[in-house]
């Protein structure tokens, strides 16, 4: 399968402080692909950079064979690249109906209308709180809104950041259901960060693990599911057999 999104070599800074370390990865046409790790490996830093946020020092950024290292967020979004960024960043004090319409802002098409019906199809309990503030949903809805405002843009590839952060076992298990069925239904190509790898790994095709800015292991998500060192750290798994093992005393393989 053909690649959508291609990063070679990508090193990003905080200031004087390298957040993503020469990483390479690429997303598939149509998949779901996984970006996992803890917090502070630089997950969102490949997000930010990838849609403009952030400007890479070095390292090649590629959108369907086009060059977009270094380009503008607005740029980035018009051609196609929807940023769901963690902790939703919902416009508080717009209603749920207002939001919606600002992820279609670069959009002059007349199917507009048609794409905000697909969302409230997606997430029926937005459209009854639609004249309402963003601001007064709750965190789940908030994400829904978050994830229904990106699709507005009708986005190629959908960047999904820590949908499931701070969310109830019920609400993580119905976003990860909306997740599956825009990939089934549409086709639609997602890169999605988690921490729960449970979750991530059990809807994507191909999987990331991030440690400390870097690429430590990928691989198929099926085949990352029965690897040790993801059971071990990831997934909360361990060899009860081990008389007076460790968890903590562990050290992981990748290198």
């Amino acid at each position: 399968m053909t690649s959508l999104l291609e990063m070679t070599n990508v090193e990003t800074y905080y200031g004087p402080i390298m957040a993503i370390r020469g990483i390479s990865l690429q997303v598939a046409r149509g998949d779901i692909t996984v970006l996992l790790g803890a917090n502070g490996a630089g997950k969102t830093t490949v997000l930010k950079t990838i849609c403009g946020a952030m400007e890479p020092q070095k390292g090649r950024i590629l959108f369907d064979g086009r060059q977009i290292t270094g380009m503008d967020p607005d740029q980035v979004a018009r051609l196609g690249i929807g940023h769901v960024p963690e902790g939703r960043e919902v416009f508080p004090f717009l209603s749920v109906h207002e939001n919606l319409l600002m992820g279609a802002f670069s959009r002059h098409d007349a199917d507009i209308s048609q794409d905000l019906d697909a969302v409230y199809d997606y997430f029926p309990g937005l459209q009854d709180k639609r004249g309402q503030q963003a601001g007064y949903l709750s965190g789940g809805q908030q994400q829904m809104l978050a994830i229904g405002r990106a699709l507005m843009l009708r986005p190629r590839l959908l960047l999904l950041d820590e949908p499931s952060l701070g969310l109830s076992p019920r609400l993580v298990t119905e976003i990860a259901g909306i997740i599956r069925r825009l990939n089934d239904e549409t086709d639609m190509t997602i890169l999605l960060v988690e921490q729960n790898a449970k979750m991530a790994l059990g809807l994507g095709d191909y999987g990331y693990v991030m440690e400390l800015g870097r690429i430590v292991m990928e691989d198929p998500c099926d085949r990352l599911q029965q690897a040790t060192d993801i059971q071990e750290f990831y997934l909360g798994m361990k060899d009860e057999g081990v008389r007076g093992r460790r968890r903590w005393k562990q050290r992981k393989t990748w290198r």
